[in-house]
């Protein structure tokens, strides 16, 4: 193993009593990351570590704090009372728990006078009213605490004494709307506290840099880097794909074929720790092990919607060693130290590098042994994803995305909050905000209508003393309008909004209008009814429905006359696919050599589709049409994920319909896209009818893309999400909650004023934001477009070709629950294959 510091000095100083006697009684020697953090923290040096899982990276950053607070002994008597001393950051509250217990231990065995204390949502009230008057020496915490601290009235004096402040897995908050609220919380600390020192402790990192520039107050004119330490070394992760007699499904996401195969693994490890991308796919495996568990085998579930004391026994059973296996999600995902887990098994692809070297590093927290993890792919596609993650682990690369710039809700929620503590002047708070990373783009204009928001609503509002939640004083300071503003505050902060299940309502539709009654026929997530726009069908509760709009919290349906859906409902992944592990995809599929390394169901697969159409290179786009049925087709491959395929679909049927193909719908995958009509699209490019050029051209991005937003429900919700973390919009009031319904109306009566009468309010230039980063992914899109400018490749067939059949199959599908599902889906796809095949083989033709 090899240390690369910043500055590496020739030599570090030893470390003091008794913590060099604690590590020699465990044979243990300090490494050098260790000792070269403490002696930057001793010169007020604030740096980014990152270590290797096993590398005693927790330790290092905290042992600056440890080795400062036991010098300064034990308070003597009449001593005014301390504040906090060391802040500790956590993305999760349960590894805020688990620091605690893991600390404990040395600071009890070394007799140090420190106390420790942990702060989060799961903390009693009445815990955290005293650590306000009270702090301890280490307060260990999340995000939304530190916010809620820097709101409070006391802020300065519990703060005054800040030395240290340390962010675990750093790399995991900076990426999000969470990580803007925190940078703007650590600019507010470092006003509070100017000597303060941070430290970020990561495993995998992309960009280190960002994270340097994170850590530290950005200056005015160029950029400070906090100082940097890295270790090299550890054993690399031994990862491989899941050997399974079964058939590998053509899509899908249940990986239910793998069930037994992963049972079997189960009962061959100590403790495995099986992740998945979403909640349901963690309810629906965890059912499929019990249902075969013959052994009954202990095995556990953890996920963020379960009961706080549920999750809290799991924790305590994986501490103890008790259970042989726990399905989790993201909840697990970082580096929490429970036992012994010689095993990880990733179902379902893991859509990023990054994110499968931080969960695969849950496995064997020793350095210098490898780490053990199974890929269990749900469908032929997604062994290309698994196999590319392989390569990119053995590689060592990385794909954390960039934090991007920071959010004008959160800036507005931030605002807010820094009045609920003390008045400030506006030149002040302008300059605090520019120092923290994500904001050092912020003009002042910008920042200016943000205050105007917070103080008025806006043009549009200030007329409604509501929302006139700040003023200004004659002196200039601008102080929170009365207590009940900070009370409501303190009861909305916060930056993560779970996606609501909107109720499918049918109704009669006649002469244009819709009424209201009806029966409830289920209830959908929201996030499938924003792509639609009224007159659209959709499959559910086995009927085709046409979506007639949103009313309230409800989604209004009427009876379709046709038995083609246009958009067809599905079930997606949580995560999109990274741009990095969606780049090897395509090479991988452009290089038949690196076939030999895939299961030999899915490289056949590959072959035939060689035979039957082409597969493309690297920089070319394959778009292929066909008749199927009654219908033509056309499907393109761009391996992008989603999102950007799900907007490019919305912009394509567009343009098609200008172009008089007669498109009746799409369907997106994580790396196809599928698009059929009535006329055929093949032949219209044949004859140049159809231009693929201008179809494909970068510009519908533009006008295109503006009047099928105006269309969509999207950015309504979009603003209702940005209203909400504004604080435009309060969910919480004391002693009850607003229901999803409530804040629903409430945010589209907003959104219809403010698009009539002030277009440009700064909520709405959010908005816009919001979705072109997310729900619509523009910017992938956009590079796609250029990347395949000149390299477009049609093929025109007569039938399905062996790579359509997945997303074939996702056309008009409602998912039924059970083997039924599975055993429909294989019935269908070799129906398909037998088209596709058709004179490839002595058995064909």
């Amino acid at each position: 193993m090899s240390d690369a510091l910043s500055s590496p000095p020739t030599s570090f100083a030893p470390l003091p009593e008794p913590f060099a006697g604690w590590f020699a009684a465990r044979g243990w020697q300090p490494r050098p990351h260790q000792l070269g953090l403490l002696d930057a923290s001793n010169e007020r040096r604030s740096t980014l570590l990152i270590a290797p899982t096993g590398a005693g990276k927790t330790l290092a950053g905290f042992l600056p704090a440890l080795t400062e607070l036991a010098g300064r002994g034990r308070p003597k008597p009449g001593e005014v009372r301390r504040g906090l001393h060391t802040l500790y950051i956590s993305p999760l509250k349960a590894l805020a728990v688990d620091i605690e217990r893991n600390l404990g231990r040395p600071v009890e065995e070394m007799g140090l006078p420190i106390r420790i204390e942990t702060r989060t949502g799961d903390t009693p009230q009445h815990k955290r009213q005293r650590q306000r008057t009270d702090p301890p020496d280490i307060l260990l915490t999340t995000p939304e605490q530190v916010s809620l601290l820097i709101a409070n009235g006391e802020a300065e004096r519990f703060f005054r004494d800040l030395r240290f402040v340390i962010f675990d897995e750093l790399h995991s908050l900076v990426t999000s709307k969470r990580g803007h609220l925190l940078s703007l919380a650590l600019s507010r600390l470092r006003r509070l506290a100017p000597d303060l020192v941070t430290i970020g402790l990561s495993a995998t990192v992309a960009d280190p840099e960002e994270l340097q520039r994170w850590l530290v107050a950005q200056p005015e004119e160029g950029e400070a880097l906090a100082g940097r330490i890295e270790v090299d070394g550890g054993a690399k992760p031994v990862i491989t794909l899941l050997e399974s007699e079964q058939r590998v499904p053509w899509q899908g996401h249940t990986t239910r074929y793998a069930v037994p195969a992963i049972y079997e693994q189960i009962k061959q490890h100590g403790t495995t720790l099986l992740f998945v991308n979403t909640r349901s796919q963690a309810e629906l495996l965890f059912q499929e092990l019990w249902r075969i568990n013959d052994e009954t085998l202990p095995i556990a579930l953890h996920h963020g919607s379960l009961d706080a004391g549920q999750r809290r026994k799991v924790e305590a059973a994986m501490a103890r060693n008790a259970l042989r296996a726990v399905v989790a999600t993201s909840t697990l995902d970082l580096g929490i130290d429970w036992g012994d887990i010689d095993l990880v098994i990733h179902v379902g692809a893991p859509k990023g590098a990054s994110r499968l070297a931080q969960r695969i590093g849950r496995a064997n927290h020793r350095m210098d042994e490898p780490s053990r993890a199974i890929l269990v792919p749900s469908n032929r596609f997604e062994v290309l994803e698994c196999e590319a993650a392989i390569e990119a682990s053995d590689e060592g690369a990385q794909d954390t995305p960039p934090g991007g710039e920071g959010a004008l809700d959160v800036l507005s929620q931030h605002v807010l909050g820094v009045a609920c503590a003390a008045p400030f002047y506006a030149d002040d708070l302008f300059a605090e905000v520019r120092s923290a990373a994500p904001y050092t783009y912020l003009d002042r204009p910008t920042f200016d209508r943000i205050v105007d928001f917070v103080a008025t609503g806006g043009y549009a509002l200030q007329s409604y003393e509501r929302y006139a939640r700040i003023r200004k004083r004659p002196d200039g300071l601008w102080r929170v309008a009365n207590p009940q503003v900070a009370q409501q505050y303190r009861l909305n902060i916060g930056t993560i909004i779970e996606s609501p299940m909107l109720n499918v309502r049918m109704t009669s539709r006649k002469n244009g209008s819709v009424g209201r009654g009806g029966p409830v026929l289920g209830q959908v997530e929201e996030y499938f009814l924003e792509q639609l726009t009224q007159g659209d069908t959709f499959v559910f509760a086995g009927k085709v429905l046409r979506f007639e709009g949103i009313r309230e919290n409800e989604c209004m349906v009427s009876k379709a006359w046709t038995e083609d859906p246009r958009v067809p409902a599905y079930a997606g992944g949580k995560f999109p696919l990274s741009t990095y592990l969606a780049e090897r995809v395509r090479r991988m599929l452009a290089d038949p050599a690196s076939w030999k390394a895939l299961p030999g169901q899915v490289s056949e697969w590959l072959e035939l589709q060689k035979a039957a159409s082409m597969l493309p290179r690297r920089d070319e786009l394959l778009i292929e049409t066909f008749p199927e049925g009654q219908r033509f087709y056309m499907v393109a491959y761009p391996f992008e994920g989603r999102l950007a395929h799900q907007t490019l679909g919305m912009l394509l049927t567009r343009r098609l319909e200008r172009a008089r193909a007669k498109p009746l719908g799409f369907v997106a995958t994580e790396y196809s896209l599928a698009i059929w009509s009535l006329e055929d699209i093949g032949a219209m490019i044949g004859s140049g009818k159809l231009d693929l050029v201008d179809l494909f051209d970068e510009d519908m991005l533009g006008d295109d893309l503006d009047a099928w937003l105006d269309d969509s429900w999207m950015l309504k919700r979009t603003f209702r999400n940005c209203a909400v973390i504004a604080g435009l919009i309060e969910r919480r009031h004391p002693g009850k909650v607003k229901t999803g319904r409530q804040v629903t109306v409430s945010a589209d009566l907003i959104y219809d004023v403010l698009r009539t009468h002030e277009p440009d309010h700064v909520l709405l230039q959010a908005t816009r934001q919001d979705a072109a980063t997310g729900l619509l992914d523009i910017r992938r899109l956009g590079d796609m477009l250029k990347r395949i400018k000149g390299h477009l490749v049609h093929r025109p067939l007569d039938r399905v070709s062996p790579l359509a059949i997945p997303v074939m199959l996702e056309i008009g599908r409602e998912p039924v629950p059970g083997e039924a599902q599975d055993t429909i889906l294989a019935e269908a796809a070799d129906e398909l294959l037998a088209v596709a095949t058709m004179g490839l083989d002595g058995n064909r033709e």
